[in-house]
């Protein structure tokens, strides 16, 4: 019988700071049970059974809640930069780029979803608000038999022919460029070998 027990009409009444502390006593129990038996469920994980590494960078946000919040209130010059498609291995090779802010006027072809391995297709508009772009000829029938674009998100299409003006050549050659330092970065070369050697 506990210490804060109380009898009223021969019926003990457990008090509530007894009764947490019975309950507290219970929980100890079973944590010890589940260690000895090796549950899992109250192992401390080991660094081995963590699936991401830890953020380096204190003042980026890894928050699922803030992210979300900042996708879908990005002001349009960013909007730009997400509204990005790759480019066809055509392209590719010939400009070394992987892929670009997507405009009006460039050949797609849809590469996932309903609309995939269609004919290519100019786009007619870049819908920044709902981050879709509209294609010439992915359309469907209304209720009313009125014809609309249905709206693609540019990470589901493959850029096949870009439509061409200096801004968008400067940007082609600033970022192979990029993309060739980054390549040359770190190698040793053979007269800094020699270098070294002497």
């Amino acid at each position: 019988m506990l210490q804060n027990a109380r009898h009223r009409n021969n019926v003990e009444i457990v008090a509530p700071k007894a009764r947490f502390q019975c309950l507290l006593a219970r929980t100890r129990c079973a944590l010890v049970r589940a260690e000895v038996h090796g549950n899992s469920l109250f192992r401390r994980p080991l660094w081995s059974d963590r699936q991401a590494i830890m953020k380096l960078n204190p003042f980026v946000t890894s928050s699922r809640r803030k992210n979300r919040k900042r996708h879908f209130n990005a002001p349009s010059h960013i909007r730009r930069k997400i509204m990005s498609s790759p480019l066809s291995k055509e392209l590719r090779q010939k400009y070394n780029v992987r892929s670009m802010p997507i405009r009006k006027d460039d050949e797609v072809q849809v590469v996932r979803g309903h609309y995939k391995g269609q004919q290519i297709g100019k786009v007619v508009q870049v819908y920044r608000k709902k981050y879709v772009i509209y294609i010439e000829r992915v359309q469907r029938e209304k209720a009313n038999g009125t014809t609309v674009h249905v709206g693609i998100h540019p990470s589901k299409v493959v850029i096949t022919r870009l439509k061409l003006d200096k801004d968008r050549k400067k940007i082609l050659e600033r970022k192979a460029k990029s993309r060739q330092d980054g390549k040359e970065k770190g190698k040793y070369k053979e007269e800094t070998i020699e270098k070294m050697q002497e």
